[in-house]
């Protein structure tokens, strides 16, 4: 058989993505304090990018025609005019950006060149968390080291809530695994090995549970509020004796069964439920190791005047521009080598396109939160009872972008209002139809029901029909259903449960 070596040519569509398309998602996506060490770490990356001073003179002001903290002005009336860039629609790459922002991005495609780019995650500062704290009360107890043993593994079986995560059999049964592996490693036999016994890791148990918090190391819900009410001293009193035998019907809220098998009357039975009601259910959470969420909101609105002003919270972020010096190094391509003139090329081209893509995001923020005051304008005014329904393609359709951009620019982005500091997907909700005609937001109607529930009589609770109904006389036509939902969604208890006597 005679090999051979011959070329074809053939015609192929295929889907490539522009490496820097990742980045301008990536860009839009980040909040305040991501995107702002992201901009540090370009410009220690790329020189051709500099800071822009205080005292820079106006030509390299005008490398940024947007000052941070930028403002818009919204009148109460047709919708002002957004500032657009001075710099060029089309990079240097040819990328058309307004075209990118208007057809949204595709994520589809290669992902090598993406996966390639180093990330810098954040490390946490260590915390105490609740292995901790018990540990520190463990090691000032005076114990045998069997005794340390049995109780380290007790309380290394211990969850987040406070709560023992395995039966006591089990962390039986795993303690003398190790003994058997020991022995076995020793060239012992096992016979006659002190295994440890069921007797001891209760009484091992029983001093963790005395330890702090009270409530730590129980096995179940009842057993927790047992050991907390212990810790008060509050044994056999009528809480103690709800807890201990009518616990079933406590939880269900059954007052006519508990007063009959305590001999009580419903006022004291009420009041014992009260009682039980202020102990905490999940002990170990205030011990928590879970870090603080620090929320530095992107843009401020204002009322100034009459008037609402939107400004960009980005006076901390690093302004840039390019740097004269290297301009003038990379003019010379004399100097330079194929190798060097490619490197300085593609790093021009990256801080050209970094500046656009950081006005071209500043632009789109004020453009969703100015359609966003335009259109929530009662909120501000009158509160969330007037929020009206809001989606992602109806402010992409008004503003003349792709939905995947608006959703980029308001994911994990947070605004400082006259009413606190909102994340931008409040703002966004489904609605309702009323009588009138007119759509109001579900989480208007959540508030609504919130209140209701908030004033209702206790001896005479709303049902779900009666919020209908009431809801139905103001103009809100909402299924019972639809109540329900809500009304699991906010946590309230159905009326049954509300119901005191």
């Amino acid at each position: 058989m005679k090999h051979s070596l011959q070329q074809t040519g053939s015609l192929r569509q295929e889907l490539k993505i522009n490496p820097r398309l990742y980045q301008a998602m990536d860009l839009l996506y980040m909040p305040l304090l991501d995107l702002q060490q992201h901009l540090k770490q370009e410009l220690l990356n790329n020189p051709f990018l500099e800071m822009v001073e205080p005292d820079d003179d106006e030509e390299a002001e005008a490398d940024n025609p947007v000052e941070p903290g930028s403002e818009m002005e919204v009148p109460a009336g047709d919708q002002p005019e957004v500032p657009e860039a001075k710099e060029s629609a089309t990079g240097d790459d040819g990328m058309n950006w307004e075209e990118v922002l208007q057809e949204g991005f595709d994520d589809e495609g290669p992902r090598e060149e993406r996966d390639q780019r180093e990330y810098f995650e954040p490390v946490s500062v260590e915390r105490r968390d609740l292995g901790d704290h018990l540990d520190e009360q463990i090691q000032l107890l005076e114990l045998t080291p069997r005794q340390a043993r049995i109780i380290a593994e007790i309380a290394g079986n211990i969850n987040d809530d406070g709560y023992l995560a395995l039966p006591l059999e089990e962390i039986v049964e795993a303690l003398n695994e190790e003994v058997r592996k020991a022995a076995e490693a020793a060239g012992r036999s096992i016979e006659g090995l002190p295994m440890v016994t069921l007797p001891e890791a209760e009484q091992m148990l029983e001093t963790v549970q005395g330890l702090d918090p009270a409530g730590v190391g129980a096995r179940s819900l009842r057993e927790c509020l047992l050991l907390q009410l212990k810790d008060q001293g509050r044994q056999g009193t009528m809480t103690w004796r709800m807890v201990d035998e009518c616990f079933e019907e406590l939880i269900a809220h059954r007052w006519g069964e508990i007063s009959r098998k305590l001999g009580l009357q419903s006022q004291e039975v009420q009041a014992a439920a009260d009682e039980v009601a202020k102990l905490d259910p999940k002990p170990g959470l205030r011990y928590s190791g879970a870090s603080d969420n620090y929320i530095i909101p992107d843009l401020v609105v204002e009322k100034i005047d009459g008037r609402y002003h939107i400004f960009l919270n980005d006076t901390n972020l690093p302004r840039l521009k390019l740097s004269r010096s290297y301009q003038e190094i990379a003019r010379d391509k004399k100097k330079f080598d194929a190798e060097h003139k490619e490197f300085i090329a593609s790093r021009l081209n990256s801080a050209n396109w970094m500046i656009q893509a950081i006005e071209q995001r500043r632009q789109t923020m004020l453009k969703v939160m100015h359609y966003i005051v335009e259109r929530q304008r009662d909120f501000f005014e009158r509160g969330v009872q007037y929020l009206k329904p809001l989606t992602l393609r109806e402010v992409a359709e008004v503003i003349g972008m792709h939905e995947s951009t608006v959703s980029r620019v308001t994911n994990e982005k947070f605004v400082q209002t006259p009413r606190g500091v909102l994340p931008l997907k409040f703002f966004f909700s489904s609605g309702l139809a009323t009588t009138g005609g007119d759509d109001v937001s579900a989480r208007g109607i959540k508030d609504q029901i919130a209140k209701m529930v908030e004033n209702e009589d206790p001896k005479r609770p709303l049902t779900d029909q009666a919020i209908v109904n009431i809801l139905k006389k103001s103009g809100v036509v909402i299924a019972r259903r639809t109540v329900a939902k809500y009304r699991d969604q906010l946590g309230v208890l159905s009326a049954r449960m509300r119901k005191r006597v």
